[in-house]
């Protein structure tokens, strides 16, 4: 996916404001992703270990 600002092995010389900006946006949008699910992970750990800190107490 990266790099976004141009377009590999495509024999193009320049890419079209349109272009660049939807590959840019489509770029963006899979490290977002990304980001989600590596935050979703760290969730999932930090709500195990508050369980089990809290089995322990008890």
């Amino acid at each position: 996916m990266f790099p976004f600002f141009c377009p590999p092995c495509s024999g193009e010389k320049s890419m079209s404001v349109k272009n660049y900006k939807e590959r840019r946006l489509k770029f963006l949008q899979w490290i977002r992703d990304d980001l989600e699910t590596r935050l979703a992970g760290i969730n999932a750990a930090i709500d195990t270990l508050e369980r089990q800190l809290n089995r322990e107490d008890t």
